[in-house]
C-alpha cells in the first residue's frame, strides 16, 4: 500500500500548498450534496496478482470478479439517501450526496480509500503558519461489509473521530471502544450470536462437535467465543480448524480428512461441507441464497443456524430494479456492472473479435433470474437503510431541524458521532434503531432451518427465535415446526462422545480426553443417582437403601423375629407346646399327688420346678414380636429370673437327695438343718439375687429398642440393644454359676442307690443344659439378626425341654405305664429289681 499523506511545499510563488501524496483516489459512485456521506464496499471480490520490480512505480490494482452482492448493498445506500433527500420531515433543504469507493477485497485499499474519503484529492492553499489540516471531506462513512477491513480502517479514522457505520462486520473484538472509538454497526456483535450459537447447539443435546472458521478476525473472534461459551455449557470441540479463501487445494483436503476421521456428526461454521453431517451456521452464510444455489449435491440440506431477523425495506426492490446504465452515462462501473449482469459488450467498448452479444442498456431486469434481482438479503439491505438514517437523524438534531435547518451550525464529525450514539427511533417499518455503549444494536436472531422442497430449491424456514434482551432461560425459543435434518432426517441427529449416562450410574472420565468423553459406572450398593450424565453418586440415609437400578432410596425392610414367619412360628409353637407338657405334667403329678413317686424327694420342689419351667417355656415368647421398649426389658430380665428359679429348685432337690442318704447314716441328723423351710428359703434367696442384679441392670442401664442399620446392609435389624453388656453377662453368669454347682453336686451322687436316685437324671438334665448354654455362647455372637434372637429361643426352649424331660418323664412313665413300683419300698430300695 501506498503511503497517504496530506505534505506541504512552497510553489513558484512561495505560496504554501497541501497535496496528497500518491495517485489521488477517485470514487466509482458519487452525487454532490450539501452533506457528503462516504461508502466503501467491495465491488469486485479480488484482483489480478502482479509481480513488482521495484524499479518502476507499481501500478494500481486491477480489479476482477464483479460482486453484484456489494452492488446491491450500494444502490440500497443510494435508496436510503434519495429518499431523505425527497422527504420533507427529515433535514428539510438540506440534500446528501456520497462517494462510493471499491476496495476490491483488499483491507490495504480500505485504508487507501478510507483516507481519500477523510483527506480529499483536492490541493489547498494555506497561510504559511497554519499547520497543514483541514476538515473532513465527508461527515461519515458506510461499511465495510466484513469484519477485518472494518478493523483496520476504524484504527485508521478513529483518530479523526469520523463516524464508520457498518451494516455486516460482526467480530466482537470491534466493540472495543478503545481500540476502535468511532465504530458503530446495524448488525448484531458477534459475541451473541457465538453465544447463542452454542445454546441452540446444547438444545438439541450435541455435546461432541466440529468446528470449522474462516483464517480471519470474524472466524477466530467468533470462534474464541463460542468455545467459550461451549466450555461452559458442557459442549466439547473435537476439532477446531480454519481455512482461507487463497488456502491451497492440499490444505483444504487435509481439512476434509479431519472431518472425515471424526466421530462428531455436528460441525459449526463452515463454508466447506461434507455429506452427513449435520451443519450450524453462522448469519454469514445461513440465509444466503448464492450458498444454496452452489449447493449442488444438497450436502447442506436440513442445516440450522442464525440469521438476521427477516425485514422489508419497501421500495427498495423496485429502486434496484430500475437501475439503467443510460441513467449514469459515463460512469464505468454501471457500465462494467451492466456487462457482468447480462455477459455482453457495449458497442463503444465492443472490439472487432469479441463474440459476445452487444448491450444496448436497455435490458429487463424484471425476468432475471440472477443473484443482482434476489431479494433474500433484504435484513441486510435494512441493515444498511437503518445506517444512512442513524447518520441523518443526527444531522437533523444538530442542525436544529424544523421546517428548515440552521445551515450556519459548522459540522464535525465527534459532534456527529456522540450524537449518532444518542440516536433512537423508528424506521417507517417500524424498527427500532439505537445503539449500547459499544455502538451495537440489539441483538436478535431468526433460528432458519434450511428445508428442500420438490423442485430441489431450498426453503430458508424460520423455525425459532434468539434474543439476547430476554432472560437467559428464555433467549431461546423454538416454533413447533417440523424441523428436517441432515439428509432429510426426521430425526434428531445425536452427536455425542459417549452416550448420557441414566440414573444410577456416574460419570467417569476417560484419561487424556474431554469432559464430554466419559465411562458410565453403576453406583455402588446404598448409593443412588436420579440424575443423567450424574458425576457423583449420593449416599442414601441409615434407614433407606438403594433399588435395583440404583436411581431411588427405598425404605429398608425392617427385621425381627415375627410371629407370622414360619420361623418365628415354629418357635411360638415349640414354646406353647412346651407349656402345655409341663401342665399336663403338673396336672399328673397333682392328680399323683399322694403317691410315694411324688411325695419323695420334697413335692413343693417338684411343683415350683414346674412352675418355673412354665415361666421358662412363656419367657421365650417375650424374643418374639417387634421388640419395645417394655419387652427389651422383660424378655432378659424375665428370662434371667426364671431360669435362676428353675435351677434353683434343682439344686434343691439336688441337695434334699443328698442330705437324704447321709441323713440315713447311723447318728445323722442332717435333715434337721435342710428341711421343707430350708429348702423353701434356698430357693428365695437364690432367686432374690438374681432379682438383685435384674433391677441394678434396669437401673443404671437396662436394655432398650435398637435400629441396627449396620449388620445386614439392605435391612433394618429391630433388636434389643442390651444397655449393659456387663448386666447381661452378670445375669447368664449367674445362671451358669447355679447351672455348674447344680452339675456337680448332682455327679457326686449319681453312685447312689437307683431305686431311690434321682440324682442320674439331674446329672444327665444338667449336662444338656450346660452344653446347650455352653455352645449358645458362639452361635449368639455369630448369628446376625434375628437369627440371634432364634438362637437364644432356641437355647431357652433346649435347656427348658431337657429339665422337663430328664427329670419328670421318667416319674410319669412308672405313675402312668408302672404303677406297680410306685410304691414306698420300691422307692426305699427293698422291693423287687
Amino acid at each position: 500500500m501506498e503511503p497517504l499523506l496530506l505534505v506541504a511545499s512552497f510553489s513558484q510563488a512561495e505560496e504554501p500548498v497541501c497535496w496528497r501524496r500518491g495517485d489521488p483516489e477517485n470514487p466509482q459512485l458519487s452525487k454532490d450534496g450539501d452533506i457528503i456521506l462516504g461508502g466503501i464496499f467491495s465491488f469486485h471480490s479480488n484482483w489480478k496478482d502482479k509481480e513488482d520490480t521495484y524499479t518502476n512505480k507499481p501500478l494500481p490494482l486491477e480489479c476482477i470478479g464483479f460482486n453484484f452482492r456489494e452492488f446491491q448493498i450500494a444502490q440500497v445506500m443510494r435508496f436510503a439517501i434519495e429518499e431523505i433527500n425527497n422527504s420533507t420531515d427529515l433535514l428539510p433543504g438540506i440534500s446528501l450526496g456520497y462517494k462510493m469507493y471499491d476496495t476490491c477485497g483488499s483491507i490495504a485499499r480500505s485504508v487507501k480509500v478510507a483516507l481519500a474519503l477523510a483527506n480529499g484529492n483536492e490541493t489547498v492553499s494555506v497561510p504559511s503558519v497554519a499547520p497543514c489540516i483541514g476538515p473532513a471531506q465527508v461527515q461519515a462513512i458506510m461499511g465495510e461489509t466484513s469484519s477485518s477491513p472494518c478493523m483496520a480502517i476504524a484504527t485508521v479514522i478513529g483518530p479523526f473521530h469520523i463516524p464508520l457505520i457498518s451494516h455486516f462486520a460482526t467480530c466482537a473484538c470491534l466493540s472495543d471502544k478503545t481500540k476502535y472509538p468511532s465504530f458503530l454497526r446495524t448488525i448484531p456483535s458477534d459475541y451473541y450470536q457465538s453465544r447463542a450459537l452454542a445454546q441452540l447447539v446444547k438444545h438439541f443435546g450435541w455435546t461432541w462437535v466440529g468446528a470449522i472458521r474462516t483464517n480471519d478476525d470474524y472466524g477466530n473472534n467468533g470462534m474464541a467465543i463460542f468455545t467459550e461459551t461451549a466450555q461452559q455449557l458442557g459442549i466439547c470441540l473435537e476439532y477446531s480448524v480454519s481455512f482461507f479463501r487463497t488456502d491451497p487445494p492440499n490444505k483444504i483436503q487435509n481439512i476434509i480428512e479431519i472431518i472425515k476421521l471424526s466421530t462428531s456428526k455436528v460441525i459449526v461454521l463452515s463454508h466447506h461441507n461434507l455429506t452427513g453431517y449435520q451443519w450450524v451456521g453462522s448469519e454469514s452464510w445461513i440465509f444466503d441464497s448464492q450458498t444454496a444455489e452452489m449447493d449442488k449435491h444438497h450436502i447442506l440440506d436440513g442445516a440450522i443456524g442464525l440469521s438476521i431477523p427477516k425485514a422489508h425495506v419497501s421500495g427498495v426492490r423496485e429502486f434496484i430494479l430500475d437501475v439503467k446504465p443510460l441513467n449514469f452515462s459515463g460512469n464505468g462501473m454501471f457500465t462494467e456492472f451492466w456487462e457482468a449482469l447480462f455477459n455482453c459488450k457495449f458497442k463503444q467498448l465492443k472490439s472487432s473479435t469479441d463474440n459476445q452479444t452487444e448491450c444496448t442498456g436497455n435490458e429487463d431486469l424484471s425476468g432475471l433470474q440472477h443473484s443482482f434481482t434476489d431479494m433474500s438479503l433484504m435484513p441486510i439491505f435494512n441493515n444498511i437503510y437503518k445506517g444512512v438514517y442513524a447518520v441523518a437523524h443526527a444531522l437533523h438534531s444538530i442542525l436544529g431541524c424544523n421546517e428548515t435547518c440552521n445551515r450556519k451550525v459548522q459540522l464535525d464529525p465527534f459532534t456527529i458521532l456522540q450524537r449518532i450514539r444518542k440516536i433512537h427511533f423508528r424506521t417507517k417499518e417500524g424498527d427500532e434503531v439505537y445503539f449500547n455503549e459499544n455502538g451495537d444494536p440489539p441483538a436478535k436472531y431468526d433460528i432458519i432451518n434450511w428445508q428442500p422442497t420438490e423442485n430441489g430449491v431450498v426453503d430458508f424456514v424460520t423455525v425459532g427465535l434468539y434474543d439476547a434482551s430476554l432472560p437467559a432461560d428464555k433467549q431461546l425459543s423454538l416454533k413447533n415446526k417440523s424441523l428436517v435434518w441432515a439428509q432429510n432426517s426426521k430425526q434428531v441427529p445425536v452427536s455425542v462422545c459417549s452416550e448420557k449416562c441414566p440414573p444410577g450410574t456416574r460419570k467417569v472420565l476417560q484419561k487424556g480426553k474431554p469432559v464430554c468423553c466419559y465411562d458410565c459406572i453403576r453406583c455402588a450398593e446404598g448409593e443412588i443417582s436420579n440424575i443423567s450424565d450424574s458425576f457423583t453418586c449420593v449416599r442414601c440415609q441409615p434407614e433407606f437403601w438403594s433399588n435395583e437400578r440404583r436411581d431411588a432410596c427405598v425404605k429398608k425392610e425392617a427385621e425381627f423375629l415375627s410371629h407370622e414367619e414360619i420361623m418365628g412360628a415354629l418357635l411360638t409353637a415349640a414354646s406353647l407346646f412346651g407349656t402345655c407338657m409341663t401342665a399336663v405334667v403338673a396336672f399328673i403329678f397333682f392328680r399323683y399327688r399322694k403317691t410315694p413317686i411324688v411325695r419323695a424327694n420334697n413335692s413343693e420342689l417338684s411343683f415350683l420346678l414346674l412352675f418355673s419351667l412354665i415361666l421358662c417355656f412363656l419367657c421365650s415368647l417375650t424374643f418374639i414380636g417387634r421388640p419395645s421398649e417394655w419387652s427389651c426389658m422383660l424378655r432378659h430380665t424375665a428370662f434371667g429370673i426364671t431360669f435362676v428359679l428353675c435351677i434353683s429348685c434343682v439344686l434343691g432337690k439336688t441337695m434334699v437327695v443328698l442330705m437324704a442318704f447321709r441323713a440315713s447314716l447311723p447318728g445323722s441328723n442332717v435333715m434337721k438343718w435342710f428341711g421343707p423351710t430350708q429348702q423353701r428359703l434356698s430357693v428365695l434367696a437364690f432367686t432374690l439375687i438374681q432379682v438383685v442384679i435384674c433391677i441394678l441392670w434396669l437401673t443404671i442401664s437396662p436394655p432398650f429398642p435398637f435400629r441396627n442399620f449396620k449388620e445386614i446392609k439392605d435391612k433394618i435389624i429391630l433388636e434389643c440393644a442390651l444397655g449393659s453388656t456387663v448386666g447381661f453377662w452378670a445375669v447368664l453368669g449367674y445362671i451358669g454359676l447355679l447351672a455348674s454347682f447344680c452339675f456337680i453336686l448332682a455327679f457326686l451322687a449319681r453312685k447312689l442307690p437307683d431305686s431311690f436316685n434321682e440324682a442320674k437324671f439331674i446329672t444327665f438334665s444338667m449336662l444338656i443344659f450346660c452344653a446347650v448354654w455352653i455352645t449358645f455362647i458362639p452361635a449368639y455372637v455369630s448369628s446376625p439378626g434375628k437369627f440371634s434372637v432364634a438362637v437364644e429361643i432356641f437355647a431357652i426352649l433346649a435347656s427348658s425341654f431337657g429339665l422337663l424331660i430328664c427329670i419328670f418323664i421318667p416319674k410319669c412313665y412308672i405313675i402312668l405305664l408302672r404303677p406297680e413300683k410306685n410304691t414306698k419300698k420300691n422307692m426305699m430300695g427293698r422291693g423287687t429289681q
